[in-house]
């Protein structure tokens, strides 16, 4: 699959993410990690490390050789990661589906990064990967996020209870759903 790499706004680009990325995307989690605290799994200390990067980035960018996922960072002038976005759980077939789940660096809120990539990332999973639609889930709480989504023309289609682990607990999440078109599915 070719994923380009695609300009959003004020320097900043979409582009695939490479095993090469490890220490800037360290340096952007080390950077921003009371920033997302409240919205994403515990994280181990591995993690913010550049050789816990190395090892996620392997995963990455195994599975979206296999199809399964793709992943993309949001990158400024100088190379500064301000962001990433990722489709995982790609299903093909009659489903056709995959998850959404993005963050945005601190310093970079409000600027209209989220919905710009939101946005490309949804023509690129209906031209590009074939999928039908795109679901995302929010916690509760995660208005911001909400708002992304409803601009960029995803439906609310319910909560679920306890739907998943954040910052340590079970969380309630708003769910959501766009749907990119509706040609069958490629044989």
């Amino acid at each position: 699959m070719n994923i380009e790499t695609e300009k959003i706004f004020g320097g900043v680009i979409l582009r695939p993410l490479v095993q090469e990325d490890a220490s800037v995307l360290c340096a952007a989690y080390v950077e921003n990690r009371k920033h997302l605290e409240p919205w994403e799994p515990c994280r181990p200390d591995s993690f913010f490390t550049v050789e816990g990067q190395r090892e996620r980035l392997d995963g990455l960018l195994r599975q979206y050789a296999e199809g399964g996922l793709v992943p993309w960072v949001l990158q400024a002038d100088g190379g500064r990661i301000v962001g990433a976005i990722t489709l995982s759980g790609i299903s093909m077939g009659p489903f056709c589906s995959a998850y959404l789940g993005y963050w945005v660096a601190a310093d970079q809120q409000n600027r209209g990064l989220a919905s710009g990539a939101v946005e490309r990332v949804c023509r690129i999973a209906r031209d590009t990967v074939g999928l039908h639609r795109i679901e995302a889930s929010t916690i509760i709480e995660n208005t911001g996020s909400q708002r992304v989504l409803k601009k960029c023309g995803f439906e609310s289609i319910g909560m679920a209870q306890s739907y998943l682990h954040i910052n340590g607990e079970w969380r309630d999440c708003h769910l959501f759903q766009r749907v990119l078109h509706n040609a069958d599915p490629a044989g």
